[in-house]
């Protein structure tokens, strides 16, 4: 996606506004915004990705989205539009070529540009979705569906690139607790791990006992 395809949507005068900014490539590992900060503006997201991730009060983190081209970030919502701070952190998983949207503009654009406003309530809608099925998954899912879940969705391959650490951060659970799976896993030939990495031996396997998720 390329900023101009994003915009092509809007209103002629809401295009000349935004068309006049302009995206900046953002380094793998920055921090976009931590817990308590004010939302600034509005990020559009051209390519890459930005995890957000709620840390808890011992300190053990989840993963509750990703935002990708054409995603909306939620809590930059509620804080745009109802002056909440952050109550997670957002990092650039990728580096990410994004747009900000000063505040001023963003508000000035949901009221007065009915597709924007539709653009944003739209992926506000979707991503609640998503929160609502994490929800579920971590309150009602077995630890072995969620893994072989996360898994699934990282598969590039056959191999997933991600630590333990990564993973039960993901599936919002302990790293311990992953290794315990991990090694389940492997000692029925569905995976064989190494560090860093994960390679899936037996994707149906682990398709079917993530489908217990849905």
């Amino acid at each position: 996606m390329n900023w101009s395809d994003a915009i092509a949507y809007l209103s002629p005068t809401a295009r000349v506004s935004l068309s006049a900014l302009h995206s900046r490539l953002i380094a793998k590992g920055t921090v976009m915004f931590r817990a308590g900060d004010a939302a600034n503006g509005f990020v559009i997201v051209v390519s890459g990705r930005i995890d957000v991730f709620l840390t808890g009060p011992t300190g053990r983190e989840i993963l509750l989205y990703s935002v990708e081209p054409g995603q909306s970030c939620v809590q930059t919502t509620l804080g745009l539009m109802g002056d909440e701070p952050y109550g997670g952190e957002g990092i650039t998983a990728t580096d990410a070529q994004v747009v900000l949207i000063p505040k001023p503009l963003f508000l000035h654009l949901m009221d007065q540009d009915a597709a924007f406003r539709r653009f944003v309530l739209q992926a506000f809608a979707r991503r609640m979705h998503d929160m609502t099925r994490l929800l579920e998954r971590v309150a009602f899912g077995k630890i072995d569906s969620r893994l072989a879940a996360a898994l699934l969705d990282l598969n590039k391959e056959g191999r997933v690139v991600a630590t333990q650490a990564d993973l039960a951060v993901r599936i919002g659970s302990a790293r311990e607790v992953v290794t315990r799976q991990l090694d389940a896993f492997a000692r029925q030939g569905w995976v064989r791990t190494e560090r860093g990495e994960v390679d899936l031996c037996d994707v149906e396997a682990l398709r079917h006992l993530a489908s217990a998720l849905v």
